[in-house]
């Protein structure tokens, strides 16, 4: 079982993390997903024991990772966002050095190979093999010790719709046997055919759950309303090119013009949160599909420059550039 409780992970003056109960339990398949800055990479350093709460407790399989890293290991297995791969080896090679050190046979490597669809291609060259390849055999080490929990990463990062299919069947047909295993990632994109529920993360908190193949509400419409003293206009996403906090509201600023809300920033965020827009700074909100650079000034300045005619730069705090970073693998 995965088991959260009263979890809050504190930087700074911020808090990233605020959970008070999350539960996965054997058999289950869940998904947390949510956009940059949501808080996800927090819970995901804390999940794998790489950072300490600053109150309450994460247990996985009855284990708290960051004080038993030895059992943490061997009772769960992990898919980073990268996939960490010695790319000079061959598939095969890469899970013989980890069944030496799990001190497990060599056949298990022949083993996985063949789960993951790759025994034809045990002694190539890594470095040769498709992206989509490469996810299979990071996704192949994270199970080769045959794992009672599983930890993934946006699992379908750089994946083709082969890998795909295959790597949500395997974890489908795992948990079927008393596998737990809990997914983080940006969107539902092909997690609702085996997930049993979705979680929903929004600034550091759980936003809401859903059972995939029920009948869901839209959270909020698809455009965005404005109100002007005689008229609502209705205003799509796309051609929003950023929102800024302005007083108590927020303005959007989008291929037309200038447009005031009766929304704050942090509600915009919440609406527009499926639609590729992330929180640059404390007072501006992006539409990701507008920026086309990221410009570092100093080690701690950043700025994002749009694509309209103006070539408008956003600030970019150094918090949300790292998040930045990790969403889109620059």
């Amino acid at each position: 079982m995965i088991e959260i409780n009263n979890l809050q992970k504190i930087t700074g003056q911020s808090t990233n993390l605020d959970i008070q109960t999350l539960k996965v339990e054997r058999g289950e398949v869940a998904a947390l997903v949510g956009p940059a800055g949501c808080g996800k990479g927090s819970l995901f350093e804390l999940l794998t024991g790489r950072t300490r709460p600053s109150a309450g407790t994460v247990r996985l399989a009855d284990v708290d990772p960051a004080n038993d890293h030895r059992s943490f290991s061997r009772r769960v297995g992990v898919l980073f966002h990268e996939d960490s791969l010695y790319l000079r080896q061959s598939p095969q090679a890469n899970l013989d050095l980890l069944c030496q050190l799990y001190g497990l046979p060599k056949s298990r490597s022949l083993e996985v190979l063949e789960q993951i669809g790759m025994a034809d291609q045990a002694g190539a060259k890594l470095d040769k093999l498709q992206s989509g390849l490469q996810r299979r055999l990071a996704f192949g080490r994270a199970i080769l010790h045959q794992p009672q929990i599983l930890l993934l990463f946006e699992p379908f990062a750089r994946c083709d719709e082969g890998t795909i299919g295959l790597l949500s069947s395997l974890t489908r047909q795992m948990t079927e046997s008393g596998l737990v295993c809990l997914i983080l990632a940006d969107d539902a994109t092909h997690l609702d055919a085996f997930c049993d529920v979705i979680y929903t993360l929004n600034r550091g908190q759980l936003a809401g759950a859903y059972q995939p193949g029920e009948e869901q509400q839209a959270s909020a419409p698809f455009k965005i309303p404005v109100r002007s003293e005689d008229k609502v206009s209705l205003v799509n996403p796309a051609d929003i090119l950023y929102a800024e906090a302005e007083g108590g509201h927020a303005g959007l600023h989008t291929t037309h013009g200038r447009m005031p809300t009766q929304f704050t920033l942090s509600e915009l965020e919440e609406r527009l949160s499926r639609s590729g827009f992330f929180r640059a700074h404390r007072s501006y909100l992006v539409n990701l599909q507008h920026v086309k650079e990221v410009i570092p000034y100093t080690r701690n300045s950043f700025s994002l420059k749009l694509d309209d005619t103006d070539n408008t730069e956003i600030p970019l705090s150094k918090s949300a550039a790292g998040e930045l970073r990790e969403l889109l693998g620059y």
